[in-house]
Formats: C-alpha cells, structure tokens, sequence
C-alpha cells in the first residue's frame, strides 16, 4: 500500500525480505558517501580522508554480513530498494552539499548518519508487532550503535591533535583565499572609490538627494563590475582561491557596501549634518579595513594605514577640492 499523497511504499507495509535489503542498498549507499569523501578530501586533508577510507571498508563488513544473511532467509536475488522508495525513512543530503562546509561540520555530519539509521531501526522496531521483525529490526538499530562507536575510534585514531591543527590551517587559508581576501579588495575598492564622486557631488550641488542618487549609482555600478571581474579573472583550478562564483559575490556585495556606506547619510536632507556623518563613516570605514588587513591578511599595521587611511583621505580630498570649484 502506498500513502495517497506520494508513490513511496509505507515502511510498516515491507516485509523482513524488504527492509533486510533496504538495510543492505543504505550500508552500500554510505560505504560510496565515505569512498567519494575521501577522494574528495585526500589532497587538503589526509588524516580525514584515511578516516573516511576505514568507515567506507566497516559499512563494506556490514554489507556483506546483511548479504550473507539474506541469503540464508531468502535466497540470492535481493529486491532493489532504497531510501528514496520508502515514506518516512531518513534521506542522505547530496554530497555535493556538503563540499563547502566547515571540516568540523563535516565530520559531525557524518556522525549524524550513523546516529540517524540507528534511531530509525530502533523507532521502527518499536512500532511493529511481528516478534521477528522486532528482532531484526532491534539487530540492525545495535550494528549502527556499533557503527557510531567505531567512528568515534576511528576519529581518535587518524585525527590527531596535529593533524587537526594542519586541517584546520589549510581550512583558515581557503577561507581567506575564497572570502576574505575577495571580500576586502571589494571593501576598499568600493570605500575608496567612490568618495571622490559622492563628495564632488556633495559640494557641486548641496543637494543630498542628488548626491545620494550618485553614490547609490556609483556603488552599484562598481559592486557590478568588481564582482564579475573577480569570477572572470580565475576559475581557481589551478591558484586554488576557491568558486569564482563564490569569490565574485564576496567582492561584488562588499564593493557595493563600501560604496553606500558614506552615500546612506545623504538620505539626510541637510547638507551640513548629511556631510559630517558620511565624512565620519568614511573614517570609520578606512581604519575598518585597516585593522582587517592587518588582522586577516597579516599586513602590517602602519602599511595598512599608509594604505588606506592615508589613500583614502587623499582622494577623499580631491573629491571635495573638484566638488568645490
């Protein structure tokens, strides 16, 4: 029978056959999760990766021990049926969901999967009213408690403190190289760039409208072009900075935020407490990025500030010297 609403089967509708090859089509679906891991993972973190390798070859064990036992029970032809064919049973995120998560999360995602077969077993068993399906049930829900400790062993033998200091360096850089760095160029770009316009604006008309319009125009306009500058400029294959598409949204988004930052207070109508406020974010903004350079990127300080602040306020000068004639 299946539910009205979907063409899935009901669990408690599958027989010992079913859900004995259920169980075996989910070991061989996790031992090629674990195998693709550690392909994925091999290069950047090795330790992780070996730890992978040997959860893959457990779920093999299981495997087999599941095949061997439907042999006996119900001969050599095992029904092809998997997680996806059943309403209510635990579903695997795709594996490319996971390329671009945190290594901690990722680990503790893969001790979500063994925790989530387990507490399925263990509800299903308590639902059926069949003596030996209870049992099988209860066996399965006991290998996957097995299979949870074994990954804690696993993880205790392969990551070290060392390895997970390594791990978590390679990780820290391609968060700078993907995110940061990207991210920053777009800040200053957008902070710098577009003072000289506002401003000469600003002193040209005295109308905080007008000049509000330039800036947002301005900032969106260079947010446009950083970002798709950014993806065109390299795919990351072989400089390994991470997704261009990833690198250009870090740029685009904070090209334009460093923009409208000082073009925000000229929503303001009056000139004088409009101008005295963006000149005060544009201060705060430069000794902003500053202390992120010098804090993310380990540029030293004083270049830092040789670097913007000092940049920055010369053309924030030329803008109103223009704006002023």
């Amino acid at each position: 029978m299946r539910p009205l609403l979907s063409n899935r089967l009901r669990f408690d509708t599958l027989s010992e056959a079913e859900i004995l090859a259920l169980a075996i089509s989910s070991e061989e679906d996790d031992s090629r999760i674990y195998r693709n891991f550690a392909s994925r993972l091999r290069a950047d973190y090795p330790a992780t990766s070996a730890m992978f390798m040997d959860m893959a070859a457990e779920e093999d064990r299981h495997r087999q021990s599941l095949i061997a036992l439907y042999r006996i029970r119900f001969g050599p032809t095992i029904p092809l049926i998997r997680r996806a064919h059943v309403s209510g049973f635990y579903d695997r995120k795709p594996e490319w969901l996971l390329e671009n998560l945190p290594m901690s999360r990722v680990r503790e995602i893969v001790g979500e999967m063994e925790a989530e077969a387990r507490i399925f077993y263990e509800k299903a068993a308590a639902r059926v009213s069949d003596a030996e399906l209870r049992r099988l049930l209860g066996d399965l829900a006991a290998a996957e408690a097995g299979h949870e400790r074994r990954a804690g062993e696993l993880a205790a033998e392969h990551l070290t403190e060392e390895a997970i200091a390594a791990e978590d360096q390679n990780e820290h850089r391609q968060f700078l190289l993907t995110w940061v760095q990207p991210g920053l160029a777009g800040l200053m770009d957008g902070s710098v760039s577009t003072l000289a316009p506002i401003f000469a604006a600003a002193f040209a008309t005295g109308d905080t409208w007008n000049t509000f319009l330039v800036g947002l125009a301005a900032s969106v306009g260079a947010g446009i072009s950083m970002g798709f500058t950014e993806a065109a400029s390299d795919d990351g294959e072989l400089s390994g900075r991470g997704s261009p598409v990833k690198r250009g949204i870090a740029s685009g988004v904070m090209t334009t935020v460093g923009g409208l930052g000082h073009a925000l207070p000229y929503l303001i109508p009056h000139f004088w407490t409009a101008t005295i406020i963006a000149v005060i974010v544009v201060f705060c903004e430069l000794w902003a990025i500053a202390w992120i350079q010098n804090r993310y990127m380990n540029t030293p300080f004083w270049r830092a500030t040789l670097q913007v602040v000092v940049g920055g306020g010369l053309v924030l000068a030329a803008g109103v010297l223009i704006g002023s004639q």
